[in-house]
């Protein structure tokens, strides 16, 4: 791999940063320890919704070792934690945003809402300390239940006296009640999207420090973008200088979404790092993760389709209540209305679609984007409708698809976006040969001959990765740009240095980003390294979160690559004395066209950094470029999955015996990590349909699920051996690398798929998610 080696895109390249992932040799927040290094310890409120009467703290202070103590009284001078997109109501007022306080003041709104920061020498003693402060708390009522918030007894926020955030719609709702008036069949179900807790392996931390002659800050912690978490903490909250504030992300061990958000722990510890003059370092235990880390999903959603005499969709339409939590986290809006409504179409022509989403307000950890952010929702409403349509009309489910699928492009929904490309027929095909569709009677008949009931579950999808452009965006309420940034810096040698606003967190962007360089350039693989995650380095950036990484990112990437080409040319030009506009680039080496005159890259970058032959008159020295790309619009990968289950009808209990996907993700830069990224999607939707669960109590607030004794995660015993194909793919039109984005798709399409399979299975209509044995062996019971 160190001689040149062209044409490094659709090979499998290893992931390089393995090396030190798989040694212990990676260094995450919790891994670094700062001169003089303080610690710090959250009391949290063990209520759910409580006044805070007093708040006692005069023994704590006392305690061995403590530094400093801070409530919300010391946080009231400052700016609360901002969302970051603003959602406006069908009657045209803005939705209701309470201050989410850096520290409750005055009252707690879930169980875990940090009352107080106690920073020590040690761990130990701040947490011993936080024991001595006596809270006056005055319990009462929560309001828990997603379905019942709204008009609840108790309010959550006074400015919400009916927990309502907003109502919200999309789509033409007179269009679609005049479809579904004149619709031969009607499907509707009724259903709970449930909530999810992320659990990554690296619970979040956070280590902030203040260093008092130049009035600067460094915070080291764990984020999917330390550019946007710098911005939103120094601009709306703490009112610091952004050229005084260094954000360093360094390995990142998961996200999942839960890694995107502004949290109050880095921002209380980067306050109080000036106050005592000293770094402070916090590590979540994973009690903390469970409570306080934003959750996922939590929909509760009536939807119905309007289906023609011959199977045609004529109208969808949606009414959803999302749990929107106690406060509004950084991007919590923008899932349940702009990520969520806008996929409604999936890929079908239905023709007419209104979507009304609810956001409430209640007692319990935000909500906020987790794995697809939106489009899981979405695809499980419409995937769950057109199965049980098919089992409705006794029309085989991959038939009634084909009916319906989009086959021209471009393609306008009518809920707001426009496909560039897609083959959907081609994927479901795919996928049909694939899982064995053909011998699906045999296996079935051989389940029952052992006493199980087999079924098999279909679903198609479409995301939308790489949220874009700007300005559509901002007119739909984002409070932020959706660009990415990429910097090439060409060394003398001709070894270069990216450096990206993307942020790898497990998806492998130290190996594909060095792919599209060194493909590029025509250098060699190891002659490219790849910088992120260091406000102090990198120009800017939006962060990694809808997988927008590649197609965003890599695109920024590739325009600033372009530029040093260009200039590049100039100087091969020079020093071979022709024109620039004869000078072609093609695998490493620059030379005059129709000739064999020709100079290497390396000796291009040298004499930019030696310029003893050089137009100074017309080009400056080095050869450092960067860049900007705002997207024109959305990519849209899309893929078909077939789930089968065994079901065991004396316990309920499920087991996933096969399981296909197919996927058309555009152009393929590294089809290895590709698959890898599939495969662990299709691990936590599994996960979602059969497993995970955040509960509450509804009476106390308690987050019942708050540990692996209660929230249970996929293991490798729950999971079949994926069949995972990548299609040849229709590449996005508007990227010059025609990628789509990956990271999501096995999270968005596999819970309708094993949903589906366990209600062909048992014969019902619906199952709740997560189909638990107790669960599904109900839904027998009651469809005796």
């Amino acid at each position: 791999m160190n001689a040149p080696q062209p044409g490094f895109i659709g090979q499998s390249v290893k992931r390089r940063e393995d090396a030190r992932f798989l040694t212990g040799r990676g260094q995450y927040t919790d891994d670094i320890v700062l001169p003089r290094q303080t610690y710090a310890f959250f009391l949290r409120s063990p209520y759910a919704n409580a006044k805070i009467k007093g708040l006692d703290i005069a023994a704590a202070e006392a305690a061995e070792g403590v530094l400093g103590i801070y409530t919300g009284e010391h946080f009231r001078a400052v700016g609360g934690l901002p969302c970051g997109w603003l959602i406006t109501s069908i009657d045209g007022t803005p939705m209701k945003e309470p201050k989410h306080p850096v520290l409750a003041d005055g009252k707690a709104r879930y169980v875990g809402d940090p009352v107080a920061l106690v920073v020590a020498e040690t761990y130990a003693q701040a947490k011993a300390a936080a024991m001595l402060i006596d809270v006056d708390y005055e319990d009462l009522a929560p309001v828990v239940d997603t379905g019942s918030a709204k008009g609840h007894a108790a309010a959550v926020h006074d400015e919400a006296p009916d927990n309502v955030c907003y109502t919200w719609g999309c789509g033409d709702k007179a269009a679609t009640d005049t479809a579904m008036a004149g619709a031969a069949h009607i499907t509707k179900l009724e259903f709970r999207n449930n909530r999810l807790v992320p659990n990554a392996i690296e619970p979040r931390a956070a280590n902030a420090s203040y260093n008092p002659s130049d009035e600067s800050y460094t915070l080291y912690t764990t984020s999917q973008n330390p550019h946007v978490a710098r911005l939103l903490m120094c601009a709306f909250v703490l009112g610091i200088p952004e050229h005084k504030m260094r954000v360093v992300a360094p390995d990142v061990g998961g996200g999942f979404g839960s890694k995107i958000f502004l949290y109050n722990e880095e921002t209380a510890l980067t306050w109080a790092s000036k106050q005592i003059g000293r770094p402070i370092k916090w590590t979540a235990d994973r009690s903390e993760a469970f409570l306080t880390d934003a959750h996922g999903r939590d929909h509760v959603t009536t939807a119905e389709l309007g289906m023609d005499a011959n199977g045609k969709f004529v109208g969808l339409r949606v009414h959803t209540t999302a749990n929107l939590g106690a406060y509004l986290s950084t991007f919590a809006s923008s899932v349940p209305t702009i990520l969520y409504a806008t996929l409604l179409a999936g890929q079908y022509t239905t023709p007419a679609i209104y979507a009304e989403v609810t956001g409430v307000f209640t007692n319990t950890t935000p909500v906020d984007a987790y794995r697809g952010a939106g489009r899981p929702e979405a695809t499980y409403v419409i995937e769950r409708l057109v199965d049980t349509a098919a089992h409705e009309l006794k029309i085989d489910p991959a038939e009634l698809r084909r009916r319906n699928f989009i086959k021209t492009f471009p393609y306008a929904t009518p809920v707001g976006l426009t496909y560039d490309t897609g083959d959907y027929e081609a994927t479901l095909s795919g996928v049909i040969e694939l899982a064995d569709v053909a011998g699906y009677a045999a296996r079935k008949a051989a389940s029952e001959a052992k006493g199980l009931k087999r079924g098999i579950g279909y679903s198609t999808y479409i995301e939308a990765c790489g949220l874009a452009p700007s300005n559509i965006a901002g007119a739909l309420g984002a409070r932020a740009g959706l660009f990415e940034a990429g910097e090439v810096r060409v060394h003398p040698t001709g070894k270069v240095t990216i450096f990206t606003g993307s942020h790898s967190h497990g998806q492998g962007h130290e190996t594909t980003f060095a792919q599209v360089v060194a493909d590029r350039l025509g250098i060699a693989l190891d002659d490219v390294s790849i910088e992120h995650g260091d406000t102090g380095k990198v120009l800017f950036g939006m962060g990694t979160y809808g997988s927008r990484s590649l197609s965003v990112g890599g695109t920024a990437i590739v325009k600033a690559v372009d530029k040093v080409i260009a200039k590049g040319k100039k100087i091969a030009a020079h020093l071979l004395e022709a024109a620039d506009t004869d000078i072609e680039f093609e695998n490493g080496v620059f030379k005059v066209a129709g000739t064999d005159r020709n100079v290497p890259f390396a000796s291009v970058a040298l004499t930019a950094y030696v310029p003893h032959n050089y137009p100074l008159d017309k080009l400056e020295p080095g050869l450092n470029e960067n860049a900007f790309y705002d997207p024109t619009n959305f990519t849209y990968p899309a893929g078909s999955y077939v789930c089968e289950v065994e079901v065991d009808p004396l316990t309920g209990r499920v087991r996933v015996d096969r399981f296909s996907a197919v996927d058309d993700f555009g152009n393929v830069v590294n089809p290895m990590i590709v698959e890898g990224q599939v495969q662990g999607g299709l691990a936590q939707g599994i996960g979602q349909a059969l497993l995970e669960h955040g509960v509450y109590d509804v009476d106390s607030g308690q987050l019942l699920s708050g540990s692996y004794m209660d929230y249970a995660m996929p293991r490798a015993d729950d999971l079949p051996s994926f069949n995972v194909k990548t299609a040849k793919g229709t590449p996005c039109t508007h990227n010059p690398l025609g990628v789509k984005g990956c990271g999501e798709a096995g999270a968005i399409g596999s819970p309708p798929a094993v949903i589906n399979a366990i209600c062909d299975a048992i014969g019902v209509k619906d199952v709740p998610m997560p189909a638990t044995p107790h669960t599904v062996w109900q839904a027998m019971q009651a469809a005796r």
